[in-house]
């Protein structure tokens, strides 16, 4: 058994019964060890949340640096970096719903070994939003304030995304971005 496997395993079960009412025996019998065995790979239940949450900042910081390196406008950058982040999410489901909801359940000394990570995340799309607004491309004056904004709307979904929905994920992107884009007015 790999620590990935028991990564995968806890991030399920952390979804479907939330941090507090998942214990490490129900991780133990989902990958086949004993309860004992798990803590030669994870020191505690807070080690294996930190592991989570750390895994999917990399997996999305890692896509999410691939976009913004592109040669690209600051708007078509935005809307293929929400692409991409939808797509991870909807991709990695279990993962994102741990990171979105069951980071709030970090001790603090876990926390404060998350945070930094989790502001690393965020401050790649400031940047974009500023990259956008130093072009002249967006308006949005307060970076911070439009990335939290945008995040928060992405990833909301998660609570509502159905894989056999009427639209794919790519498609909500799509609308997503053209909403934050084009904003709500109709122009004359």
């Amino acid at each position: 058994m790999t620590r990935d496997q028991i990564l995968e395993a806890a991030a399920q079960i952390f979804r479907q019964k939330g941090f507090h009412a998942a214990s490490m025996q129900d991780i133990a019998e989902a990958v086949n060890l004993q309860k004992a065995s798990l803590y030669h790979h994870f020191s505690s239940k807070q080690d294996i949340l930190l592991n989570l949450l750390d895994q999917a900042l990399d997996i999305l910081t890692e896509r999410l640096e691939a976009v913004v390196k592109q040669n690209l406008s600051a708007d078509e950058k935005l809307r293929q970096a929400i692409r991409c982040y939808l797509g991870a999410l909807a991709e990695k489901s279990d993962l994102a719903s741990v990171l979105l909801i069951e980071h709030r359940s970090l001790e603090p000394e876990y926390r404060s070994r998350h945070i930094p990570r989790r502001d690393r995340f965020e401050r790649l799309w400031r940047d974009l939003v500023k990259e956008g607004f130093d072009s002249g491309k967006f308006c949005a004056t307060d970076p911070a304030m439009t990335a939290r904004s945008l995040l928060g709307v992405m990833n909301w979904t998660i609570t509502w995304y159905r894989p056999n929905g009427p639209l794919t994920i790519q498609q909500i992107a799509d609308q997503i971005a053209s909403l934050f884009l084009s904003g709500l007015l109709c122009r004359s």
